[in-house]
């Protein structure tokens, strides 16, 4: 039997995804830090408030929450850009709320979170020195993980240096230098924490409003100030009177401000303890 060709249609091969949205999303570490350091902060300042005194309510904290997000965006932004970039941001203010391309500075960031503070405690008929305690026990958190972000990104890099750890980073040249980010995360992160723990847990610190708070002004300037000797300015400000860097001096008014808040809470009279 002679073979029949039979005519056949081309399958369509119609893709059997009706609708495919293409998506680049990429999250970074920096993110990420910010995001946890939030998160870790609020269920530790909860934790803080399993025992007395109890300054505020669980419920209030995370009510808190949204409000230091905005405090520290919007500070830090504007911090950065007035701080350290304002030429370039007088004449691009289009960029300036372009977060996403970089640039934060954690002392715009304090001002705007104590401005959140501020207001959030007025509102609430809340302690604002007991409210700042409770922040500055947990912002050691979000510290410590922001410089270990700005460590995998290669930025904020330490000064060219000799020691046996110093390496060299992919924008700081071919010499090697100090990884001052992780001076800044061990310091402002798990030293600063630790301390802070051992206050709050071991001593009646959180019974003297000021202290805790004055505590962490007072070290984190200190040790902000000793690490930039380390840490290679910012290429467009250079040193300032050929010896400070714009961290340093921002810094000084912290150590200040916290040396007086430890200074007034402890000249108060001891808590009484019920007998």
């Amino acid at each position: 039997m002679d073979a029949v060709q039979i005519a056949a249609l081309t399958f369509p091969n119609i893709d059997p995804v009706a609708i495919r949205i293409e998506v680049e999303l990429a999250i970074r570490w920096y993110a990420l830090a910010y995001i946890s350091g939030l998160l870790l902060g609020w269920a530790y300042i909860v934790s803080l408030l399993r025992r007395p005194p109890r300054s505020m309510t669980s419920e209030q904290v995370g009510d808190f929450l949204g409000w230091a997000v905005v405090g520290i965006v919007i500070g830090g932004r504007l911090g950065y850009v007035l701080f350290y970039n304002r030429d370039h941001y007088l004449a691009n203010p289009n960029e300036i709320f372009a977060i996403w391309q970089g640039g934060m500075s954690f002392h715009g960031g304090f001002v705007g979170m104590l401005l959140a503070m501020e207001t959030y405690a007025r509102g609430r008929n809340l302690s604002f020195l007991a409210l700042a305690d409770l922040v500055a026990c947990a912002t050691p958190i979000g510290l410590g993980l922001g410089r270990l972000a700005n460590f995998i990104n290669g930025e904020l890099f330490g000064r060219v240096s000799d020691v046996p750890w110093a390496m060299v980073f992919p924008r700081g040249g071919d010499l090697p230098r100090h990884p001052s980010q992780l001076y800044e995360a061990t310091l402002e992160g798990i030293v600063l924490f630790l301390l802070l723990f051992c206050l709050a847990r071991f001593t009646d610190a959180r019974s003297r409003p000021g202290v805790l708070g004055g505590t962490f002004l007072l070290v984190y300037g200190i040790g902000r100030v000793l690490i930039e000797f380390v840490r290679e300015p910012d290429a467009h400000l250079g040193l300032r009177y050929g010896v400070l860097t714009m961290g340093q001096i921002l810094s000084l008014p912290l150590i200040v401000a916290g040396a007086w808040l430890i200074a007034r809470g402890t000249a108060r009279a001891a808590p009484q303890t019920a007998p």
